[in-house]
């Protein structure tokens, strides 16, 4: 099948920007004559049609930005919200947020809704069943179009656009040698599987500051669930049948429900087994006791991320440049580890 001509073939081709193509294929008086000519007979001649994900051309701007997020149960994703709100209606535009519920098809159905007209960009967070399935056309998409987008935690290499991530392997990597410090030898990880990006790269940083500390990686101490979803049986049985001292959990969702299991079955926290976890949200403060978390810093990633798409949406450059944006992990320590070196 002869591949579509997009948007961004078009600019390729001739030596100017997507802008300048979207606004001569709509006959914009901005673009000159000769240009818009060239442009049009261009299009003609390779059959070029407007992919069924629309325009919003930037000279027709709707001061609206599009927020697809994965869930609204984990606290990390309503920080971010929080903070591309802010940040947005701050320079007058408005945020359209939809969720994806973890639906590689939701997620889809979202981005083509949004992008028929409504909204200037897109800010959001890959769906676990987007990164399974491993298919980002619908991001090239947009992309090829001319619309600005930015991703944010999770992230694919597979799509050329703006990021902001938090350094997810540091991050790990921080918790692992609290545990050695305060002494723990017998290191667990509950986890997803790692199609999953920030699974991945917690893993990894998991796994390194064993090694780095001269401890055995062993896979019989992860517990490795399908998705973000709790799944208590799993976690019973893992419990029941590993020994354990120190537990890092991917969220702090995962962190909770484990933390109360190994309590009603008579293990202290954190003299028995100690508990870090990710996220750093409502449910780590006020944990019994509190747990001790791997800050995200969401609202911080939610202002830079829509400060990045509006740059981009307001700003006319002929060579797009992306870049990608690590935040620093912060270990906030709680009642759920020893505060003292054994």
């Amino acid at each position: 099948m002869k591949r579509k001509i997009t948007l961004k073939h078009i600019a390729r081709e001739l030596g100017v920007s997507i802008s300048t193509v979207s606004k001569a294929l709509k006959n914009s008086e901005e673009i000159g004559a000769e240009t818009k000519v060239k442009i049009q007979a261009y299009a003609k001649l390779h059959n070029y049609k407007p992919n069924n994900i629309a325009i919003s051309l930037k000279n027709k701007r709707t001061k609206n930005i599009g927020v697809i997020i994965p869930d609204i149960v984990h606290h990390f994703f309503t920080t971010v919200f929080r903070g591309i709100e802010k940040y947005a209606n701050g320079k007058g535009y408005n945020v359209i947020v939809c969720l994806s519920d973890e639906s590689f098809d939701k997620e889809v159905i979202n981005m083509e809704l949004l992008a028929n007209g409504s909204i200037d960009g897109f800010i959001m967070a890959l769906s676990s069943g987007t990164q399974l399935k491993g298919d980002y056309t619908h991001l090239k998409e947009v992309t090829d179009q001319g619309i600005p987008l930015v991703l944010f935690d999770r992230v694919t290499d597979e799509i050329t656009c703006d990021k902001v991530v938090i350094n997810d392997k540091e991050g790990a990597y921080q918790a692992v040698t609290k545990f050695i410090k305060d002494g723990r030898k017998k290191i667990a990880l509950i986890t997803t599987d790692e199609y999953i990006s920030v699974s991945r790269d917690r893993t990894a940083g998991y796994k390194q500051a064993l090694l780095d500390h001269d401890l055995e990686f062993d896979e019989e101490l992860i517990l490795k669930l399908p998705t973000m979803e709790i799944d208590e049986n799993a976690i019973a049985s893992f419990f029941s049948n590993t020994e354990v001292d120190a537990v890092l959990c991917v969220n702090e969702v995962f962190a909770i429900a484990s933390m109360r299991y190994v309590k009603a079955k008579g293990h202290n926290i954190p003299e028995d087994i100690s508990f870090i976890g990710f996220t750093d949200g409502i449910l780590s403060k006020y944990a019994t006791p509190g747990l001790t978390a791997v800050a995200q810093h969401g609202e911080e990633m939610g202002e830079i991320a829509a400060q990045m798409l509006i740059e981009k949406i307001e700003v006319e450059v002929e060579e797009e440049t992306y870049v990608t944006k690590v935040l620093a992990p912060t270990l906030i320590e709680r009642g759920s580890t020893r505060n003292n070196k054994v």
